[in-house]
């Protein structure tokens, strides 16, 4: 059987919702004087069925329209696509979009397809990088059941194995963070995680319960929504630092705003950093390399991943096969002022 002849047609949407042709066509397109029942009917019976009735999009199972598409999915969560201080998307978008150029491709930037309301040209795209995938990602359900070949940056926590995926190291990063932090001179490492339910936070959590059992400490664990940026962070500095009876000597906060502001709000309260407190980002940022002191952070390459994203991506789309135990970007750690005490030596910024 073809690929064509197994495609689901308008006849068999309105044969599956009991509808003609016509209130299929209308009820999809928005026109006519259709109840919202049979609307609502009509459309979920067509994305059961995977029907596609954007011409655009019906297009790209049947020619190559040289366009990918570049779902972020961090900035569903945050109040803005371009959050102040942080230039790590800049980063991937921007390489993303050279790289696809690079194979005769176009890149566009979407929002969450699955979203209630999301336009249609959100799929008009031969193939999907999804970022940071959060647990059970809707997005990629649909991709998957729409047949859109796709690559995620990072894991679906709750389907690890499921699809095609570049596997970010977090757990060996936050052992690399932590090391340095521990040689450095702190006893007592608190964690800040932010509150998206990607792999990126549930990894470094687990990294971090591991290492502080091999190093018999007691975990310390804190939580920030990411959209709470530096004002989250000085906000956490002075909960964790008021307490006397397990007050941390060490911070790893994931995000570099997070850090940024514990930095700040531990210095409000009189903290030398990093005489009296050690503080590390997992990723770096130009909030971190400006901040006073500049904060050590885990460097992620995004240029890097995301090049070895959209390589992999045109790999499926020309069928050829991906050795995805080879897609491992290593992160690198950029030793700055927050965690060089005095009189010992510094490390050359990343």
């Amino acid at each position: 059987m073809s690929i064509d002849a197994a495609r689901p047609t308008i006849n068999d949407v309105a044969e599956r919702a009991g509808v003609s042709r016509t209130t299929v066509s209308n009820a999809l397109n928005g026109k006519g004087t259709i109840g919202a029942e049979t609307i609502e009917r009509v459309r979920r019976v067509a994305d059961e069925l995977g029907y596609e009735p954007n011409a655009v999009a019906r297009g790209l199972r049947q020619s190559k329209l040289g366009v990918i598409s570049l779902l972020i999915r961090p900035l569903e969560s945050l109040d803005t696509a371009m959050p102040e201080g942080v230039d790590y998307f800049l980063r991937f978008a921007g390489s993303a979009a050279l790289a696809a150029m690079d194979h005769g491709y176009s890149l566009m930037l979407i929002s969450d397809p699955a979203k209630p309301g999301a336009p249609r040209s959100s799929l008009a795209a031969d193939g999907c990088l999804v970022e940071s995938p959060i647990r059970n990602d809707p997005a990629l359900t649909l991709l998957d059941r729409k047949r859109i070949p796709f690559v995620a940056i990072g894991v679906d926590p709750d389907r690890p194995d499921d699809f095609p995926a570049i596997s970010q190291q977090t757990e060996r990063d936050t052992f690399l963070v932590l090391d340095h932090l521990r040689e450095s001179g702190a006893q007592r490492i608190a964690l800040v995680t932010g509150t998206d339910e990607n792999s990126w936070n549930a990894l470094a959590r687990r990294g971090y319960e591991r290492w502080a059992a091999e190093h018999d400490m007691a975990p310390l664990i804190r939580t920030l929504d990411e959209t709470s940026g530096v004002e989250g962070g000085r906000s956490m500095a002075h909960e964790l630092l008021a307490e006397a009876s397990d007050r941390p000597d060490g911070v790893y906060c994931l995000t570099g705003r997070h850090a940024t502001g514990f930095v700040a709000g531990a210095i409000e309260l009189g903290y030398d950093v990093p005489e009296d407190l050690l503080v590390a980002a997992g990723s770096d940022a130009v909030v971190t390399r400006t901040s006073t002191p500049s904060i050590t952070s885990l460097d992620m390459r995004p240029v890097e991943t995301a090049r070895l994203a959209v390589d992999s991506l045109i790999s499926l789309l020309e069928g050829e096969a991906v050795d995805w135990s080879s897609k491992d970007p290593t992160s690198l750690l950029a030793i700055r002022d927050s965690t060089t005490r005095r009189g010992t030596a510094t490390a050359a910024p990343a």
